[in-house]
């Protein structure tokens, strides 16, 4: 049996002056992007260099929507309402896709950011309000989105694109949420660790939590950090544990249907 799946990082996430992560050195290792789009990081500027660079690499590119919180870098759950959400995802999609036609290329993807990507994962009201942004800006595209989340489960219902996104770098709860950052076991910092657990979810469908139990879990894209020299050499090490486990490893576009 054949194994997919799809590399991707959040990046295009500086800001005027202010440079945040290693845009440079990450994109030689993954397969799919996620460029911020104004509202939690990234300007005009940074997005068309950053489609650039990915449109040279051969890095497929996703858009990566926020909430209006550069303060926060959209990690503060703001109340918006269904339209509120609607609307702004349109508008960062509608931002980041003229900068790829630009550079003659196509979006692949949406993926939330922060704030915006955990409620959705639960939230229903703001769940649906995406899927119906996502249906009326093109059917077609990819949601990437947490794996086993409501929105995954509505999407597919929908018939919508669904990738199912994991991440190498972070401990789950019990409910297939994300632990919180600020508690222990909320991130895995070895590589040693890392690999095993993703092949696991790839080839088997499992994950074990936080508190050590296992659960079901579907990965068709893993996201990685790249924000510091030891997460580069994290990422590097995912990537060749994966070839070397005979999974094969390309943009979700090329393997989703």
């Amino acid at each position: 049996m054949e194994y997919y799946v799809d590399l991707n990082s959040d990046i295009g996430e500086s800001f005027g002056s202010y440079k945040m992560g290693m845009d440079e050195e990450v994109i030689k290792y993954v397969t799919s992007i996620n460029c911020a789009c104004g509202y939690h990081a990234g300007d005009p500027l940074i997005m068309d260099k950053t489609v650039e660079m990915a449109h040279e690499k051969g890095v497929r590119v996703g858009a990566h929507p926020g909430y209006p919180d550069l303060l926060g870098f959209g990690r503060r759950k703001i109340a918006i309402s269904a339209e509120e959400a609607r609307c702004y995802m349109l508008y960062q999609v509608g931002a980041i896709s003229a900068f790829l036609q630009a550079h003659g290329e196509k979006l692949q993807h949406m993926k939330l950011h922060g704030a915006f990507y955990n409620t959705a994962c639960n939230d229903e009201k703001l769940a649906n309000a995406i899927l119906d942004a996502v249906e009326e800006y093109d059917k077609n595209l990819i949601l990437m989105v947490l794996s086993g989340s409501l929105i995954a489960r509505e999407g597919q219902k929908r018939g919508l694109r669904v990738c199912q996104e994991v991440f190498a770098d972070r401990g789950y709860n019990e409910d297939g949420t994300l632990v919180n950052r600020k508690l222990p076991g909320a991130f895995v910092k070895d590589p040693k660790e890392a690999i095993p657990r993703v092949i696991k979810m790839i080839k088997e469908n499992k994950v074990k939590t936080a508190d050590g139990k296992e659960i079901e879990i579907v990965a068709d894209s893993i996201c990685v950090h790249g924000d510091n020299p030891k997460a580069i050499e994290f990422v590097k090490s995912i990537r060749q544990g994966l070839l070397d486990e005979g999974i094969k490893v390309q943009a979700v576009d090329t393997f989703l249907k």
